[in-house]
């Protein structure tokens, strides 16, 4: 006879356990998000004062509810970084809404597996309802544009290049590319090298993805990209893809969009824009005729978690034409058979995309979007810009800074330049020194950019809590410790 076995509850908490750490989680959080003004925005720790302050041997049994609450309140109070700091302007990431970390809460909470509609009804419709709203607002065409979210930029922009890959060798998913033309994709040299991944994923070869010189924009030329394509054609390649970046994470730089589609459609190639950072910059009124041409994309990958402000993780893909979705990555497991005639059930987004297990990742964005508002976000997204360009003034204005590029969208990339001093090469080494020194120092944190061989700093405010005074002090900052910098290097 069968032995019955005894219940082990050990992990499944009661909903009062569930609540004494929960309530102990928010208050961490409301006080993080009451002092982050106040706090550093890095404290400059070692591999060794890190490790010794948070990590300890797993134990055997289990720890107390005040232990676990004061060990997360070490790590996010003490030995963090902030990248939702006001002074936080280097690269692109947001700093988390309040609603969208509720709404990771719950996601984790119910933790659905949105891959697939029987196991996730409302979180899939809700991700494909973002998927047309993100078409809409890019002006591709209602009646067949969709799409959906990704762990990020890298896998939307893998996502669309597949798609154009499939779409022009239709073999390639059963036979793969040996014995076809090489295939071949064009973008600019500003280009973020998520593309190179892309089709190095793909089977291509990252010699394939051809580099277009940029102009004195950093857009890239159209002319250098039609020649390339041309000579391509005429040695026998097969040229499947161009890509046009709207807003290069070095500059914000919009390629002519309208320029590359025509190009693109002589050719019959699929036109793919990587807006990773920039393509939100379509919600804000003053910056949407910018992005001319972007209607014309037959994929566009953007990231929620960069400039609408969502937290980490979360990337967009959106399609012209959503079956390519289908056409490029259905697959019909055995084991997750299912009659859609019988059940009446909806999509299965793991059928649309690499990733079969998918969290409920949109319900951030989501919720954020209900919470605030288009216009909120239009607004916030137009003063990034302002704000960027409010800094690019003040370069202008202020002895011992230059101002290295034109401000795009919202990055303003400059350096600073003691008065007399013309030497590029020590130019060069003293901002690689001085950015070090700013991110190191705390009060603000910027980045770099290379532009034309020169080493530049860089700020990129995608940023709702960063105002005026918070660009102030970057130049405050960066005089200050430039000044100490040149004394000790001349």
């Amino acid at each position: 006879m069968a032995t019955r076995p005894e219940p082990i509850p050990d992990l499944n908490w009661s909903a009062d356990q569930a609540r004494e750490l929960g309530e102990g989680t928010i208050d961490i959080w409301t006080e993080f998000l009451a002092t982050l003004p106040k706090r550093p925005i890095i404290k400059e720790e070692g591999i060794p004062a890190i490790r010794d302050a948070i990590l300890r041997p797993i134990p055997a049994g289990p720890t107390p509810t005040p232990e676990l609450l004061e060990h997360a309140r070490s790590v996010v109070l003490e030995h963090s970084m902030y990248p939702g700091h006001p002074g936080f302007m280097a690269y692109v990431t947001g700093p988390g809404t309040v609603p969208g970390a509720a709404a990771d809460l719950l996601a984790a909470a119910i933790n659905q597996n949105v891959g697939g509609w029987r196991l996730s009804p409302a979180a899939t419709e809700i991700e494909l309802a973002l998927g047309r709203f993100f078409a809409e607002a890019f002006g591709l065409p209602t009646e067949t544009a969709g799409g959906y979210l990704t762990s990020g930029g890298s896998m939307a922009n893998f996502t669309g290049l597949k798609a154009a890959r499939d779409r022009t060798r239709p073999g390639a998913r059963d036979a793969g590319l040996a014995g076809g033309a090489q295939l071949t994709a064009y973008a600019g040299d500003e280009i973020h090298a998520v593309s190179d991944r892309a089709v190095d994923m793909l089977g291509i070869g990252m010699d394939a993805l051809r580099k277009i010189a940029s102009d004195e924009a950093f857009r890239v030329r159209p002319d250098a990209l039609e020649r390339a394509i041309e000579a391509d054609e005429a040695a026998g390649c097969q040229p499947f893809a161009v890509i046009g970046s709207a807003g290069t994470v070095s500059t914000g730089a919009i390629d002519d969009l309208n320029a590359l589609a025509d190009i693109a459609q002589r050719h019959g190639l699929w036109f793919h824009i990587d807006g990773a950072y920039g393509g939100p910059g379509i919600f804000a009124p003053d910056l949407k005729p910018l992005y001319a041409g972007i209607e014309r994309a037959d994929s566009i990958a953007f990231d929620p978690h960069k400039w609408l402000y969502t937290p980490h993780s979360g990337g967009c893909i959106v399609f012209r034409d959503f079956q390519h979705a289908s056409d490029s990555f259905s697959a019909e497991p055995a084991y997750v058979h299912e009659d859609k005639e019988l059940t009446g059930h909806g999509l299965d987004i793991g059928r649309l995309g690499a990733q079969f297990s998918r969290s409920f990742s949109a319900f951030k964005v989501w919720l954020s979007l209900l919470a605030h508002g288009r216009d909120a976000y239009a607004k916030r997204i137009s003063h990034d810009a302002e704000l960027a360009r409010y800094l690019g003034e003040l370069v202008e204005e202020r002895p011992g800074f230059e101002l290295t590029t034109p401000v795009s969208l919202s990055i303003c990339c400059f350096r600073y330049r003691p008065e007399g001093v013309d030497d590029d090469e020590y130019l060069d080494h003293l901002n690689d020194r001085l950015m070090h020194a700013i991110q190191a120092d705390g009060r603000v944190y910027c980045s770099n950019a290379v532009l034309g061989g020169r080493f530049v700093l860089r700020a990129c405010i995608v940023n709702f809590r960063t105002e005026a005074e918070d660009v102030e002090r970057l130049l405050d900052v960066a005089a200050e410790l430039g000044a100490q910098l040149h004394a000790q290097l001349s």
